[in-house]
């Protein structure tokens, strides 16, 4: 379950509410791709902007279509009281493991982060995956607190931000921090631009933002990395390069791919909570003409 491809869809919204069936839909078409797991309430799902009820009904719809896929649930919030209610409800649900960040409005300490996982950890039966994000939690782990963090019962992976589009870097990065976690720790990398490199570099997987909309082309590129096929692994990548300049042009991978899912039908607009919103004007006619020069709808 995390290893591989794990596929992070976007959970399509108005004001009113979500859409669900738009979002069963994603769901179903990742359990019908095979991904190796499916990862809800993650950034790309807008979990901050959801109430626990919200969150909870996602689990459940993410559950039931997912089928035989594993689902992996984001369980991030501002209390520690709301974490543990989340990940209630992802379990009630079904979920077969959660995903946690330290959402933060106040800097938080390590000592705190620390306490913040050992509390959650006390209340689980299903494995957890830390969530490395600085970009939206302002929260830098060392990888000191990384390995302890990882001595704890139920933490089974640890979510890392990119690594350099370096090969050698990126070995040097994934080996200094598997040096100090357990061996059935795994290591998986975000940041769509650097998979190839990070799981050639020895991740384990990839949390991947557009494997929850093409997970066709997601699935491609994880198997030639792990099979080792180096020149594959990095063709793939460099081939998907106009999308990767839309994710640093435009502030991250959420409006891009939101974007994306709007043009080809995929989802209604608008699709994300206010006062977030997707491409507009002539940042839109470029997502619109990258995705027919890679043929994406």
């Amino acid at each position: 379950m995390l290893t591989g491809l794990s596929a992070f869809p976007l959970t399509p919204m108005n004001e009113q509410g979500i859409n669900e069936h738009e979002f069963a839909r994603l769901v179903a078409r990742l359990s019908e791709a095979e991904v190796d797991s499916i990862g809800v309430l993650g950034s790309t799902g807008s979990y901050a902007y959801l109430n626990s009820d919200e969150r909870a009904r996602v689990v459940k719809l993410s559950v039931e279509r997912a089928a035989r896929v594993p689902v992996i649930a984001g369980i991030g919030a501002l209390r520690t009281r709301d974490v543990l209610i989340n990940a209630e409800h992802a379990q009630q649900a079904g979920a077969s493991g959660v995903l946690l960040a330290p959402v933060s409005y106040q800097k938080l300490t390590d000592e705190e982060v620390f306490s913040l996982y050992e509390t959650v950890c006390r209340s689980l039966s299903v494995p957890l995956c830390v969530y490395d994000n600085p970009g939206t939690t302002h929260f830098q782990f060392s990888d000191e607190l990384h390995g302890r963090i990882a001595q704890l019962p139920q933490v089974r992976s640890i979510k890392i931000p990119p690594v350099q589009n370096d090969l050698t870097a990126a070995k040097a990065r994934v080996a200094g921090l598997r040096a100090l976690i357990p061996s059935d720790v795994t290591i998986g990398i975000s940041g769509d631009p650097a998979a190839a490199t990070g799981l050639l570099a020895g991740c384990d997987a990839w949390y991947s933002v557009i494997g929850g909309l093409y997970p066709d082309i997601a699935l491609a590129l994880t198997r030639a990395a792990q099979a080792g096929d180096t020149e594959q692994a990095m063709a793939r990548s460099q081939a998907l390069e106009p999308l990767w300049a839309l994710y640093r042009d435009y502030g991250g991978s959420l409006r891009v791919t939101a974007t994306i899912a709007e043009l080809t039908g995929d989802v209604s607009q608008p699709c994300l909570p206010q006062p977030l919103n997707t491409l507009q004007g002539e940042a839109r006619e470029r997502v619109k003409a990258v995705v027919e020069t890679l043929a994406l709808s």
